[in-house]
């Protein structure tokens, strides 16, 4: 994928991390998926749409609802290893589907919910906005949600971003500051806003599991070669060996959730 508006244009591409991917980016909390349940997304018999699922993180985590799940990605090899894990896992409510958010190829009316975790800002919002109004039933809820480290209140994360910057000086995912929202001008005459949620939370990481997370990362794994990549771990394991085996890293969890009108 290309974007102008983000790493100045550099491409970058999660498939090449689906491997590591699959092992390390189940990192949301408890508290994500209770609250969007509480809000109706993840019911018996319910038909959800997930968008930009990567390797199905959120189907996963709310499949113990009875609900059923269309994973989508763009990346054709994430939506491979998600397709593995579900026949690991015996998931048999979910199919899988390589497309992209702003054309999923679905009927109208085809889904009582969609969700887009992490992944909201890679689309063109008018053109998915669009798409998941027309995907929705009637009164169908879309949950938008993303995650992002406090680079300003932890510095485990900002000595981070500053070695993601010298490997790839034009990431510019680093230097995230606490997200306020306001009503998105996707969301006119589509959508109305029925929850919204933000909260700090410290999460809990294993070394291996935080480096492993790090490196799927847009500004590591997504973009750069491999032997720059097996670099940063090398040089980024020693950074990690100053500290204590588990890190407490301070997080923001910020939830969204639309009703179509």
């Amino acid at each position: 994928m290309i974007r102008p508006d983000i790493d100045g244009g550099q491409g970058f591409d999660f498939g090449k991390t689906s491997p590591r991917y699959a092992r390390s980016r189940d990192i949301y909390p408890e508290s994500l998926y209770q609250k969007l349940t509480a809000q109706g997304i993840g019911k018996p018999g319910q038909q959800i749409l997930d968008l930009g699922s990567g390797t199905g993180v959120l189907p996963f985590r709310l499949y113990p609802s009875g609900a059923c799940f269309a994973v989508t990605d763009i990346a054709e090899n994430q939506i491979a290893y998600a397709r593995q894990l579900a026949l690991e896992r015996h998931c048999e409510r979910m199919s899988f589907c390589v497309c992209s958010a702003e054309d999923t190829g679905f009927a109208d009316d085809s889904f009582d919910a969609v969700t887009a975790v992490q992944c909201f800002h890679y689309f063109d919002p008018d053109r998915a906005a669009q798409e998941i109004h027309r995907v929705l039933k009637p009164d169908g809820l879309f949950a938008k949600v993303f995650m992002d480290w406090l680079p300003f209140e932890d510095e485990i994360i900002a000595e981070m971003e500053r070695l993601v910057l010298r490997y790839n000086p034009k990431w510019s995912g680093g230097g995230f500051r606490k997200y306020t929202y306001a009503f998105p001008k996707w969301a006119e005459n589509r959508f109305k806003t029925v929850f919204v949620d933000s909260y700090d939370e410290t999460l809990a990481f294993q070394k291996e599991q935080w480096l492993e997370r790090v490196l799927t990362c847009r500004g590591v794994g997504a973009a750069l070669p491999e032997e720059q990549v097996e670099a940063f771990r090398r040089e980024y394991s020693q950074m990690l060996a100053a500290y204590d085996e588990v890190l407490h890293l301070k997080h923001q969890i910020h939830i969204e959730l639309y009703q179509a009108i």
